[in-house]
């Protein structure tokens, strides 16, 4: 689900499915109180509280940091942390203003801008990897086991977005409360009539 909203393939999702435990990952430090309360904005801002919980109220933002250090490579851990300083940036040229410090229309003009800028990205990251796999294939064929396939990292909000959705989906508040909740599943219905507006399974 969350690869179909944000055009790409989970992030890290192969450490996570390893039990998320990068080598090296120590290396980078952890991430201050200020870092965790600006990614705890930018989730609520992609998804704030309704009548259903929103990002912070699943924690959404120390989620991230955990994910980050355990789960994603160096070149991935550093785009991440570089992203963070490049959305003030583009706030502050947009706004005249700090992310924090912008209004939630502001914030939200600005996370919608940057959506469409990382979804033109990743369609480049899509072409350029294809190539790599293509000429990985080709050396192979030739014999040439030493040739290593370069890769683009992904745009640094697209990372924000799929961590976002990733924790807060799968938190208790999330599946909870934003979704419908069975913990011990009945019978197999086949169909099942949808009205607009009914909140997906968890």
């Amino acid at each position: 689900m969350i690869a179909v909203v944000t055009g790409t393939a989970v992030i890290g999702g192969e450490l996570f499915l390893e039990g998320c435990n990068t080598p090296g990952s120590e290396l980078i430090n952890g991430f201050s109180e200020k870092d965790i309360a600006l990614l705890d904005e930018v989730a609520e801002t992609i998804l704030p509280k309704t009548n259903t919980p929103g990002a912070k109220d699943a924690a959404v933002g120390v989620f991230i940091t955990v994910m980050v250090n355990d789960c994603y490579t160096q070149q991935d851990q550093q785009v991440f942390r570089e992203g963070m300083v490049l959305l003030n940036d583009a706030c502050q040229n947009k706004f005249n203003t700090d992310f924090m410090k912008a209004t939630k229309e502001e914030r939200h003009a600005l996370l919608l801008s940057l959506d469409n800028e990382a979804k033109a990205y990743q369609k480049k990251v899509a072409v350029f990897n294809n190539e790599q796999n293509e000429k990985e294939q080709e050396e192979f064929e030739r014999g040439n086991l030493a040739f290593k396939k370069s890769f683009m990292s992904s745009h640094y909000y697209t990372m924000m977005k799929q961590l976002t959705l990733l924790g807060f989906f799968t938190s208790e508040k999330g599946a909870t409360e934003a979704l419908r909740y069975v913990p011990v599943p009945g019978r197999y219905d086949a169909c099942i009539p949808y009205h607009k507006g009914d909140r997906a399974w968890a």
